[in-house]
């Protein structure tokens, strides 16, 4: 289904990581038909612009002119003009900018259209091999030392992946921190120039990515992927779960109570010994 772009829209569009093959038809078709494309960096998009001989005129958005240049769009947008968003690579707004002009446009009531496209984090995370069915994106760690480890303290009991970038000059002391306060056991990747001619991946615990990366300079952009805090809550079986659930409700206490109290010592969540507990409930009452 294809739809010329609307006026007064504001269009999110992913562009490529690396590789110019990830670029969507639907993204390249929106970028030639918008009336302006607001990019992070237009020298870089321009090359962008130019292999797919897209000619739409650009005006820079960045970190240093946004609070100049955000009234300026949505005026713009105000008057029927429609409008793509780009970041340098990726998804716009995750970590830069774009996020600012988007929340914006919601509070005026422009419509705001996404566009997918590639994401590091999504991309690295779908290779790492670690769990994928919760996880969290933190971005760039402080760049200072004390900083970056009060931030990096504050997610020592995270039990989800975690997913950073990492600049190359600052890998090293990154990997360091992290070794000091999540543990120098703790499981990681490191997806360097993703989608690039040298993409790689890199497995290991945090002490072998330190000695690693010690023999060698850091080159290109990183993305890390960190384990979670390994559980150490003890494992029951189903039958002994059963059990629990029925000594406590058979004290009194509800469906809803007896998961709560239960889940808190054990690696299942409230939901799944809510239904657990549902089912003995049934059972009991026939």
């Amino acid at each position: 289904m294809q739809t010329d772009p609307k006026p007064g829209t504001l269009y999110v569009v992913g562009t490529p990581i690396g590789n110019l093959e990830d670029m969507t038809f639907r993204g390249v078709r929106i970028l030639q038909t918008v009336d302006l494309i607001a990019a992070e960096d237009t020298r870089h998009t321009g090359k962008l612009l130019q292999h797919f001989q897209i000619k739409t005129p650009q005006v820079s958005y960045h970190d240093h002119n946004r609070s100049s240049r955000i009234p300026e769009l949505l005026k713009q947008l105000s008057e029927g003009k429609a409008i793509a968003l780009v970041t340098d690579a990726g998804v716009p707004g995750i970590s830069d900018p774009g996020y600012e002009l988007v929340k914006c446009c919601v509070e005026e009531g422009i419509v705001v259209v996404p566009i997918p496209g590639p994401s590091a984090v999504i991309t690295a995370l779908s290779a790492a091999g670690l769990p994928t069915d919760r996880f969290v994106f933190e971005g760039f760690l402080p760049a200072k030392s004390q900083q970056r480890r009060e931030h990096l303290e504050s997610l020592q009991t995270e039990f989800r992946t975690l997913i950073f970038y990492v600049s190359p000059h600052r890998l090293q002391e990154t990997l360091q921190d992290c070794a000091e306060i999540l543990g120098r056991d703790r499981y990681i990747v490191l997806a360097r120039e993703l989608t690039k001619l040298y993409e790689e991946f890199w497995r290991g615990t945090l002490a072998e990515a330190i000695f690693y990366y010690n023999e060698r300079e850091p080159k290109g952009e990183y993305t890390l992927v960190v384990a979670g805090k390994p559980s150490e809550l003890p494992q029951f079986s189903e039958i002994e779960l059963k059990a629990e659930l029925e000594k406590l409700m058979s004290q009194g206490v509800s469906c809803s109570q007896a998961s709560r109290q239960l889940a808190k010592v054990t690696s299942l969540n409230r939901r799944q010994l809510y239904q657990l507990a549902l089912a003995i409930k049934q059972v009991d009452g026939e």
